[in-house]
């Protein structure tokens, strides 16, 4: 069967990257906007009888939701043989349980919606907490791509001695993973959220640089309030200016500056979300990934 990837509008670098890998066809989804906002697709390529890997950026999923759901449906209405996803950043993740009274849990939701449309998801870390794996809420096959060998890879070449400290308890999944790849030590904060912008981190007591470079990790940094507070902890600790590395960077150019001037003095990310920072690429991890989706 063959295998061709459409890029959803924004991710058409991303599906050209993941098609060389894989040495298959690449082409783009056209998508209209009416006056009303409603919104067509257009498929640009026959797809009967091939499998289709819808390829996605899903920050902001709210305006992109729906023209991949119509996507996803036109596919198989065109006699598509199986219809699969890349969406390297998977949101509604964080809310896995019903905080408030009333409340939805968006990430079962979403997970339902997705599982409706297509018959596989290839991502990058999603943000696991309550859940023990996207299988507890997706009923298609999923395969999650780790970042850690890419960014274990990078910090390889480019920082000597690092120490990796992670912001919170949540991070100590990746802080740890990276650190055992390229022989580093590593710390985990603890960090107490009193709101969506307000939180308090502070470091283990009798933590020590031990001479490195301090390179903070976590997976998401959306509003960088807890990346901001990590870093004048470390540089009011005397650790120096840390280097801070996201794998999915929802950061706008406000929070970028509130970074830098919190003694950030570099801030990069992984290529899951278009973003100034991007510098540690993951389209072989990807292709990888839908390899183990379809036996290629």
């Amino acid at each position: 069967m063959n295998t061709i990837l459409l890029a959803l509008p924004g991710a058409e670098s991303l599906a050209e990257r993941i098609a060389a890998e894989l040495h298959c066809a690449a082409n783009t989804i056209e998508a209209h906007r009416f006056p009303d906002g409603e919104t067509v697709v257009r498929l640009r390529s026959d797809v009967a009888g091939q499998r289709v890997v819808l390829a996605a950026q899903l920050d902001h999923p709210d305006e992109k939701t729906l023209p991949l759901l119509f996507a996803a449906d036109a596919a198989r209405e065109l006699g598509a043989a199986e219809v699969g996803l890349v969406a390297p950043y998977l949101p509604y993740m964080r809310q896995d349980d019903r905080f408030r009274p009333g409340e939805a849990i968006t990430s079962r939701t979403f997970a339902r919606l997705l599982s409706s449309s297509v018959d596989f998801v290839v991502t990058v870390d999603p943000h696991l907490h309550r859940w023990p794996s996207l299988d507890a809420i997706y009923t298609v096959r999923t395969h999650v791509v780790a970042a850690a060998p890419a960014i274990a890879e990078w910090l390889r070449g480019k920082v000597p001695d690092p120490i990796l400290v992670g912001p919170d308890s949540e991070s100590v999944q990746w802080v740890a993973d990276v650190a055992q790849r390229i022989g580093a030590p590593h710390v985990v904060m603890t960090k107490l959220r009193r709101g969506d912008r307000d939180v308090q981190v502070t470091l283990p007591e009798g933590a020590q640089r031990q001479g490195r470079t301090p390179v903070l990790l976590d997976d998401i940094a959306s509003s960088g309030h807890t990346l901001a507070q990590a870093s004048q902890v470390l540089c009011d600790a005397g650790w120096g200016e840390p280097l801070a590395i996201a794998v999915h960077a929802l950061v706008d150019d406000a929070s970028l500056h509130m970074l830098h001037r919190s003694g950030i003095r570099r801030f990069v990310s992984c290529d899951t979300v278009p973003h100034p920072s991007n510098a540690i690429g993951l389209a072989p991890l990807l292709a990888r990934g839908v390899r183990a989706m379809t036996g290629g």
